[in-house]
């Protein structure tokens, strides 16, 4: 009887954490699309571009030493965070942060978006992708690379590539904005993933610029993100084949004296 009632007690416990707990990414996504939902009228669609620009001297990218790794080549080169050509702030990811709801419907792309690691680097260093849509990391490099993603809302991985070559494809099953992306064996490679459940988002040029096309008409929270600067958000209203210009101004402090 005692054996029977700990059975049942397992059971019961075993219950309860399945309807209240369970894997994050796998939960209900708010933005999944309404049984009304609809494509969005390209002929009303409206267009947003704009420019993220820094304020202030930024510090200096610290220098990188990858003599520990033969294969990585010993020149000097310097980390990625600030990449800033006459005031514009390149890598910056923006996308629509709330306004669409879940009243459209999107075609989700099935070609995967590349991440590569190239001269023991994350290549590009920022990316944005789908949910659900196919992320290819490869290693072009010949050594030892691993793909560890670090995300709060999706599931964390942790990927091997041994050789040149190798490629794995995960996705992501849940938004999030920003997924970090380390390699274990080499502690200065990183990037950043921005995954979304709408196609509007961009990550800035070399010239901090972006563009948003075909939004529905609407009144939207644009947000701006940046690895070490944070997040900036401004709201904008787009009518009936507008086409807006926004920019976001980050600032650095000056240095204390």
């Amino acid at each position: 009887m005692a054996r029977m009632n700990r059975a049942l007690a397992c059971a019961l416990v075993a219950a309860v954490l399945a309807a209240c707990g369970g894997d994050s990414s796998k939960s209900a996504d708010p933005s999944a699309p309404a049984p009304d939902a609809k494509k969005v009228d390209a002929g009303t669609a409206a267009t947003l571009k704009g420019k993220v620009v820094l304020e202030g001297t930024p510090p200096a990218n610290p220098i990188i030493k990858m003599t520990s790794d033969p294969a990585c080549g010993n020149a000097e080169v310097r980390a990625e965070s600030y990449q800033v050509d006459n005031g514009a702030l390149r890598n910056v990811f923006v996308h629509i942060k709330d306004g669409l709801g879940n009243k459209y419907i999107y075609d989700t792309p099935t070609e995967p978006v590349k991440l590569d690691q190239k001269n023991c680097r994350y290549v590009p260093h920022v990316v944005g992708l789908r949910v659900t849509q196919p992320l290819e990391v490869s290693n072009s490099d010949e050594t030892l690379h691993n793909v560890h993603a670090m995300p709060d809302t999706n599931r964390e991985f942790n990927q091997g590539q041994a050789i040149v070559g190798m490629k794995n494809t995960v996705a992501f099953t849940a938004p999030e904005v920003m997924i970090p992306f380390k390699c274990d064996v080499h502690a200065w490679m990183s990037a950043y993933v921005g995954v979304v459940s709408h196609p509007y988002f961009a990550v800035t040029d070399k010239a901090g610029t972006f563009e948003l096309k075909t939004v529905p008409p609407g009144t939207y929270t644009i947000e701006a993100w940046h690895e070490k600067l944070g997040r900036q958000t401004q709201s904008v209203t787009l009518g009936d084949k507008d086409s807006k210009d926004v920019t976001f101004t980050f600032k650095v402090a000056a240095p204390t004296q």
